[in-house]
């Protein structure tokens, strides 16, 4: 299901999705750090699988009435968005690191909990057991949502299911899609 956009990003200059910009992405911040970055070509396909992903769970930016993945090809915010790298550490663990536009966005919390319940819900569709996602440390919250994806991927891991869509901060995440779908109105975006 597509949301339609609810600000007028007509005039807004966009990458495509099939490009690698590295001056209109992030930098990797300290969670990529001793980790195999994903650049060029690996970058743009697992960002192509995220955008579809997103779409199909409803992870979507409502302050610029956007898919979450296209923050990454927005002219007007080249130092927001997702970074990945394979870990180091673990086969099969990819780290994502999302870098919001200011360090006080206010959805940091529920798109960082969607990113992660769309990556590791429909884990069939990539190559990865698991997608550990982390807020940039810019945020001035980053520790307590951080801490709160870490509990997430521990549920994830020792059950094999994703924690219930309000898990965590007293519902902060109430509406994010769940694993069998929309837990709530299936036209919602959260």
């Amino acid at each position: 299901m597509k949301f339609p956009s609810l600000s007028s990003s007509d005039d807004v200059a966009f990458d495509d999705y099939d490009e690698f910009v590295p001056a209109h992405i992030p930098e990797p911040g300290s969670h990529l750090a001793g980790h195999a970055i994903l650049t060029g070509e690996d970058h743009v396909a697992f960002h192509e699988l995220t955008r579809d992903l997103f779409d199909e769970r409803g992870v979507y930016d409502m302050t610029f009435g956007y898919n979450l993945a296209r923050l990454n090809l927005d002219s007007r915010h080249t130092d927001a968005g997702y970074r990945y790298a394979e870990s180091a550490d673990e086969s099969g663990v990819l780290v994502a690191e999302f870098t919001p536009t200011t360090e006080f966005c206010p959805q940091s919390n529920t798109l960082a909990k969607g990113s992660f319940r769309a990556w590791n819900g429909l884990s069939d569709r990539h190559e990865y057991d698991l997608v550990r996602v982390r807020v940039d440390d810019m945020h001035h919250k980053a520790g307590i949502i951080n801490a709160e994806l870490e509990d997430h991927e521990r549920r994830y891991v020792e059950s094999g299911t994703l924690p219930g869509p309000n898990a965590g901060s007293g519902g902060a995440d109430a509406g994010v899609p769940n694993e069998e779908g929309y837990d709530r109105d299936p036209d919602a975006p959260f």
